[in-house]
């Protein structure tokens, strides 16, 4: 870290009253700003700098509490791989039920409007789009550098590629299905058994069927609540927090608003 920008984002940070009665330093946005492009550092670094020094970006002021300064500089330094690797373009069956396609977006390719989204919500995120089909052959080197892996696929026989990659990363994988109204979460290490305990024999997903998702549909609601569910997996993962969903599968019924697990032994 250079000297010289610790200090500067010090003299820029301002000690406030949190709501719940604490006295913090924060960064505003405008500020950091400001301070990239006079220094020519990336938000990114700006924002770390400032955790570093218990001084929180004024974006994440309502996490605190239960995320602390150290947790969110982690979650800074964190690289994730959100396994919609994909070549498609957005249509219009996209608009109700993916919060990142717009209808000016439609016709473009989902993976770089996905990142030009992400950006603009948080200019902070380093977001690298990979605008191919994951394959066998490519899984690794798409998911090298990543420390979890986040299934948002919808194809079985995709799910257990990356479920080999992750493995042979020495990865964690956290994987989800929805169909309907109902979904499911379980978070996959490399020692454990993983996809075979739910779907069975890979090689039987290779024949073509018609999947629970093409009969029921993916509800907007449904996909969701199960991507919050993962995310929250992912900081169990990264923070060292609560307990991930291994070797047990969280299953919801969003009909009768129901949870439960399956237990494998």
């Amino acid at each position: 870290m250079v000297p010289e920008l610790r200090e500067m984002v010090k003299g820029l940070s301002d000690e406030i009253l949190t709501l719940a009665g604490n006295e913090v330093r924060v960064l505003y946005e405008e500020r950091a700003q400001g301070l990239a492009e006079k220094t020519g550092a990336d938000l990114g670094e700006i924002y770390r700098v400032a955790l570093m020094n218990d001084i929180i970006p004024y974006r994440y002021i309502r996490n605190g509490g239960i995320i602390s300064c150290k947790d969110q500089l982690r979650l800074a330094e964190s690289t994730v791989a959100v396994v919609v690797i994909d070549i498609d373009k957005f249509d219009e069956s996209n608009l109700n039920r993916q919060a990142l396609c717009t209808t000016p977006g439609l016709g473009k390719p989902k993976a770089l409007e996905a990142a030009q989204k992400i950006w603009e919500i948080n200019p902070a995120v380093e977001v690298l789009a990979h605008e191919t089909r994951l394959t066998s052959a490519n899984a690794e080197s798409l998911l090298g550098g990543a420390e979890v892996v986040v299934d948002a696929l919808d194809s079985v026989p995709d799910r257990f590629v990356i479920e080999r990659a992750a493995k042979q990363l020495g990865i964690p994988m956290v994987h989800a299905g929805i169909a309907g109204f109902e979904g499911q979460l379980m978070t996959i290490y490399p020692e454990d058994p993983g996809l075979v305990l739910v779907y069975g024999d890979p090689a039987e997903w290779n024949k073509a069927r018609r999947t629970p998702e093409m009969v029921l549909g993916v509800p907007a609601v449904t996909a969701a609540l199960v991507a919050t569910l993962q995310a929250m997996e992912v900081l169990k993962i990264l923070l060292g927090k609560g307990e991930p969903m291994r070797n047990r599968l969280l299953r919801t019924d969003l009909e009768t608003g129901e949870f439960h697990q399956v237990m494998f032994a």
